[in-house]
């Protein structure tokens, strides 16, 4: 171990071709990388990193592990808390948790946790499947609704203890977020998603798709007519926000969620796939995020001169910084301190443009951030074909609306206690269906949480 040793620099598709398709930007390490970026850790006693992360992977210890060449236990330290490590290694905002409290990072770089990770998912995954093993089943049902990662986790935890798991995806597809709104270049869905899924699978965990629950099931049918015997929602929020402005429903003004489930689980990037999609010559993406970063970098892939308008500064932006950074690398234009007033049409009703003002950053607003305020004359309009608003989402009102008892909070999404325990009884609830829209890793920590809580629950119920 050295603290010497520069971090390994990831090897990445060079910007000007990887703006053109949707291969994945970052190869990731080799073995040799890997075994040198390993030997930088410093196997802290207390480790920092494993408190910051939102599942509690024992980091020094699969590090070490990969250090040692011993790869099998790198994967089976890793299984214990994640199920999903090949996808946390790719999407995890690594460098605001474990990364952001390495030891190293004080005077220097961190160790890069995420991408060892990656590196020992990917290894995993190459690997002839084992039969997993598990304790017997002990006759208790419990359904997972939504199979993005708060359900996945959920369920993984919950296979693991003995339960008979059975998840309900609304989509034809499996892995919620993970396959409608990630793209491709960051997360390849057949190579790894699809891959991770199955792991789950030989846990015992069944999986229904097309099931829209609150209309083709209910909660409350579930636990009253089918034998479970307990719920978890983890259908996450992908309902969408827009800005209320004139101009709004013009063609060519879209959702982020929208575009990215017909560029990503639809794959209307493909030739051979019929799905439709329009991006024009210019496209203008309204926001500062990690989605709106996913769809501006999508439509620069299909052809469009792309932009970010975002209402403060470039130190303000909540997206992740290798994505802005891969984003700037690819020539998407960023104009900060700028919010739009009003989307401008043509006579036949398609976007021409958006008229925007100049913001300055006023007092702190309640998360810290300072409060961005309108520059008085300082309108001016910026040419776009698609205008795409990435504002965030809220949970469908579904689930709330046709389950008995249970209650929602001003913003829709559905109120549960930390362990994820809901106002009805045997329903529990989390990831971005509670807190709203966040992060992969923090969606699987509250299915994570919410297992032990309705392990706790049905155990409790036994013993009544």
């Amino acid at each position: 171990m050295s603290t010497k040793i520069p971090r390994v620099a990831v090897r990445e598709q060079d910007p000007a071709r990887r703006a053109t398709n949707f291969e994945e930007v970052c190869y990731g390490y080799n073995p040799e990388e890997a075994a040198l970026e390993a030997s930088r850790c410093l196997n802290c006693k207390n480790p920092r990193c494993v408190a910051a992360c939102p599942v509690g992977v024992r980091i020094p210890e699969f590090i070490d592990a990969l250090r040692q060449g011993d790869m099998a236990r790198a994967s089976a330290v890793i299984a214990r808390d994640s199920s999903l490590p090949s996808i946390c290694g790719r999407v995890c905002p690594q460098e605001t948790q474990c990364e952001g409290a390495c030891i190293l990072g004080i005077k220097g770089e961190p160790v890069a946790i995420g991408k060892l990770e990656r590196f020992v998912g990917d290894w995993k995954l190459a690997q002839e499947p084992a039969a997993a093993e598990l304790p017997p089943r002990n006759g208790r049902r419990v359904a997972v609704v939504g199979s993005g990662p708060a359900g996945l986790a959920c369920a993984s935890d919950l296979a693991k203890m003995g339960y008979g798991v059975k998840i309900f995806e609304a989509l034809h597809k499996v892995g919620g977020v993970l396959v409608y709104g990630i793209p491709e270049f960051r997360l390849p869905k057949e190579k790894i998603v699809a891959r991770e899924i199955d792991e789950v699978r030989r846990l015992g965990v069944e999986i229904e798709t097309d099931v829209i629950v609150g209309r083709t099931v209910t909660v409350d049918s579930l636990l009253d007519e089918e034998g479970y015997d307990a719920v978890f929602i983890g259908s996450g929020a992908g309902l969408p926000r827009f800005m209320g402005i004139p101009g709004e429903n013009l063609n060519g003004v879209v959702s982020a969620n929208e575009f990215l489930t017909r560029a990503n689980l639809m794959r209307a990037y493909d030739e051979e796939y019929d799905t439709p999609i329009y991006v024009g010559k210019r496209v203008v993406v309204v926001g500062g995020g990690n989605v709106a970063m996913d769809a501006v970098r999508t439509a620069r892939r299909l052809g469009a001169e792309a932009t970010i308008v975002y209402r403060r500064s470039e130190n303000e932006l909540p997206a992740r910084a290798e994505e802005v950074h891969h984003a700037k690398e690819e020539g998407i234009r960023f104009r900060m301190l700028t919010n739009p007033v009003e989307v401008l049409g043509t006579d036949d009703g398609w976007v021409r443009g958006m008229r925007c003002v100049e913001m300055e950053l006023g007092e702190p607003d309640a998360s810290g951030r300072r409060s961005p305020v309108v520059k008085p004359g300082s309108e001016f309009d910026i040419e776009c074909d698609v205008a795409i608003m990435a504002l965030g989402t809220s949970p469908n009102p579904l689930l709330a609306a046709t389950t008995a008892g249970l209650e929602t909070d001003r913003r829709g999404c559905i109120t549960a206690d930390a362990g994820g325990v809901t106002t009805r009884a045997g329903v529990f609830a989390g990831g971005d269906a509670v807190t709203g829209a966040a992060t992969v890793i923090l969606a699987m920590g509250a299915g994570r949480t919410a297992a032990k809580a309705i392990d706790e629950y049905i155990r409790g119920k036994i013993r009544g």
